[in-house]
């Protein structure tokens, strides 16, 4: 067995131990800078389809109330179509059941709906999918639990061609000045509406 120190054989050169050449470094600074701007432009990327989508949500908002159709008309959102037939003053209780009355936060607005399936299958009616819009523009969600009183159901099955009478119970701020109410066949529905001024 040879030395590496000293040479196998005479007159040889002496062989030099092997060292490995460490590894060269990368540089990581212009991975991070870059991924640094990426996730800069995702963010703004972001930011700016929020905005366009919050803007759109806003125009199509006031394009609803501007082409909200007279009360007494029939319109109709995806399966059923409704009819307002009548608003009554508002109120502050509602119901004679001493177990079951209500009494408003501010005032109980009752308005009177038909609500006809137009469709070709049932469809579920839930009068939580409805809604009142105020003269400001606010939107006031349907109280389930005062329509206890003034409804036989709170929802009902409605079979193709067959239609229900419904009493929807909005509590308000006193004062509140009613402009329209806001039809929907179900929760995730365009909606439609109904002007009651």
């Amino acid at each position: 067995m040879s030395n590496p120190q000293y040479p196998a054989h005479p007159g040889a050169a002496p062989q030099q131990p092997y060292y490995p050449q460490p590894p060269r470094k990368r540089k990581v600074w212009p991975w991070v800078l870059g991924g640094f701007f990426l996730a800069v432009i995702a963010l703004f990327g972001g930011c700016a389809a929020l905005i366009g989508s919050a803007a759109e949500e806003v125009a199509k908002n006031e394009e609803s109330r501007a082409s909200a159709a007279p009360a007494g008309t029939e319109v109709r959102d995806g399966k059923f179509s409704f009819t307002v037939t009548k608003v009554d003053p508002p109120v502050t209780t509602v119901g004679d059941n001493q177990f079951l009355q209500k009494t408003a936060q501010g005032e109980f607005i009752l308005v009177y709906v038909d609500v006809a399936n137009t469709s070709t299958v049932a469809q579920q009616y839930f009068g939580s999918n409805q809604k009142l819009i105020d003269d400001q523009g606010r939107e006031f969600a349907n109280d389930t639990s005062a329509e206890i009183n003034v409804n036989e159901q709170l929802t009902a099955e409605i079979n193709p061609g067959n239609k229900v009478s419904m009493v929807l119970v909005f509590d308000v701020p006193t004062g509140t000045v009613p402009a329209a109410v806001e039809f929907h066949d179900s929760a995730f529905s365009n909606g439609v509406r109904v002007a009651l001024k």
